[in-house]
C-alpha cells in the first residue's frame, strides 16, 4: 500500500514514470507530451484486465489510484513538455525510415494512425522518442499476441507482418526521432 498522503494524484505515477513523465528506465514508458486520450484508456484497459502485459506491475498499482483522479493524471502528463529523442541505434536502416513514413509491402505507414496529421485516431499514441526497449517490447507482444487491447487488432495485425529485426530496427528508429509538437 502507497502512503498517499499530500500526494497530488499523477505523484503515485511519478514514482515510475518520473514526475516529468520521462522515465529513466526502459520498462517504464515516458509519459510526457502524450495524448490525454491514449493515458487514460491505458490506465482503464489495465484496471479493467484487459492489459495484462506487464507482469502485473501496473495492475498492482492501478488499485492505489481513484478513477476520479485519472482525467487529471492524463492531463497532467499530456500537459508536459515531450521527451528528447534517443541517439539513434547503429543498426538503424531506411527501411525502418520508409516503414515508419509510408508503410511496407503489406503494412500500413505507423504515421497513419501515430503520426502528426493523426489528430482523428486520439487513442493511438505518439510513438517518438519513447524508449527503445519498451517500443521492441510492445511491437513484439502485439506479434505474439501477448498484447491484446489495441482496437479491433489492429496493431495485433500490423505487427504479425513484421520480421523480428523489422520491429527492432523501427523500434531504434522511432526512439531516435523528436516528437513534434502537437496538441494532447
Amino acid at each position: 500500500m502507497i502512503d498517499k498522503d499530500g500526494m497530488e494524484p499523477w505523484e503515485i505515477c511519478g514514482m515510475c514514470h518520473s514526475l516529468d513523465g520521462i522515465s529513466p528506465m526502459a520498462k517504464f514508458p515516458k509519459l510526457a507530451g502524450q495524448r490525454a486520450a491514449y493515458i487514460e484508456k491505458q490506465f482503464r484497459d489495465i484496471h479493467e484486465g484487459r492489459r495484462t502485459n506487464d507482469g502485473g506491475q501496473m495492475q498492482a498499482i492501478v488499485t492505489e489510484v481513484d478513477p476520479d483522479d485519472l482525467p487529471s493524471i492524463a492531463s497532467y502528463f499530456a500537459a508536459l513538455p515531450a521527451p528528447p529523442p534517443t541517439a539513434p541505434g547503429e543498426d538503424t536502416t531506411s527501411h525502418a525510415e520508409d516503414l515508419f513514413n509510408e508503410g511496407g509491402d503489406d503494412t500500413p505507414a505507423c504515421l497513419t494512425c501515430h503520426g502528426s496529421t493523426s489528430s482523428d485516431v486520439p487513442l493511438a499514441p505518439w510513438l517518438e522518442a519513447q524508449h527503445e526497449e519498451y517500443l521492441e517490447k510492445q511491437l513484439t507482444e502485439f506479434k505474439q499476441g501477448d498484447r491484446t487491447n489495441d482496437l479491433d487488432g489492429v496493431m495485433r495485425s500490423i505487427a504479425a507482418r513484421l520480421s523480428e529485426k523489422e520491429i527492432a530496427d523501427l523500434a531504434s528508429y522511432i526512439a531516435a526521432q523528436p516528437r513534434p509538437e502537437r496538441s494532447p
